[in-house]
């Protein structure tokens, strides 16, 4: 993987990017008071957010390499349901890299996963509840299934309402931040990706572009609700590999 934006400060050094380089770039910002939401996609060319209604067929071992790093750079990990279940999640695995770079960075040792699902449709015996180190914080409603709410408890998940009839996004950040999760890793999907981008609670955006064009019927990365106003992002860095590009935005500043 090598760097095309910002130039390297040694400009002569055009080796591919060792592991430091990347925590480097994409480190959270220290001191965080609130929390921060990074979004880690991928996509096609053409924009399709999946192939064959999985983003496995966009994905390249550059690509997840900065999925992994996500992962061990982060507090918690936010994804919503429909992802949980089309890519049959599990918990986080507590691999040796994983567990040396955030023992170093003074993280736990795997990040908790946060499933965002309004109407509480994560089942018990789903491997994200089965197949995990650390239980999944379920973030749901007060209108979900009590019986629902009660049956994954009981599984041993961390079942939280944050909102009536919807989740309230923001209320659930609250949540996690009230637990010392402030450096948030959203993996998707779509629909989840576009309530926090209408709530302007996005501070990232990790994007890779995969040299493909998928053609018509896939989602885009968001999809769902509408923003009133566009929000406005800054590229932070550039890199590829083999023809994918990764590209991080982060929040513009804005001027008073």
């Amino acid at each position: 993987m090598h760097q095309l934006w910002p130039v390297p400060a040694d400009p002569t050094s055009s080796g591919p990017l060792t592991d430091a380089d990347l925590e480097r770039i994409y480190a959270y910002p220290a001191g965080l008071t609130r929390p921060w939401v990074q979004a880690n996609f991928v996509s096609s060319a053409d924009g399709a957010v999946t192939v064959s209604d999985r983003s496995e067929g966009l994905s390249h071992p550059a690509d997840k390499r900065i999925f992994a790093l996500g992962r061990d750079l982060a507090d918690v990990v936010l994804v919503g349901a429909g992802t949980v279940k089309a890519e049959n999640y599990r918990g986080a695995r507590a691999g040796e890299r994983r567990v040396e770079r955030r023992r170093r960075l003074g993280l736990a040792d795997v990040p908790p996963i946060a499933v965002v699902t309004g109407r509480c449709t994560i089942e018990p015996d789903d491997l994200i509840v089965t197949d995990t180190t650390v239980p999944p914080i379920i973030l749901t409603t007060e209108a979900a299934s009590a019986g629902r709410r009660a049956a994954l408890a009981d599984a041993g998940a961390e079942v939280v309402v944050a909102g009536e009839h919807g989740v309230d996004v923001k209320a659930a950040l609250d949540v996690l931040a009230a637990r010392g999760l402030y450096r948030v890793n959203c993996e998707g999907g779509p629909h989840l990706f576009a309530t926090l981008v209408a709530e302007d609670l996005v501070d990232q955006l990790c994007l890779t572009l995969a040299p493909l064009l998928a053609g018509a019927g896939a989602d885009r990365i968001v999809t769902g609700r509408a923003t009133d106003v566009p929000r406005r992002m800054e590229l932070a860095s550039l890199l590829h590999e083999d023809g994918f590009t990764m590209l991080r935005y982060r929040r513009a500043v804005r001027e008073d």
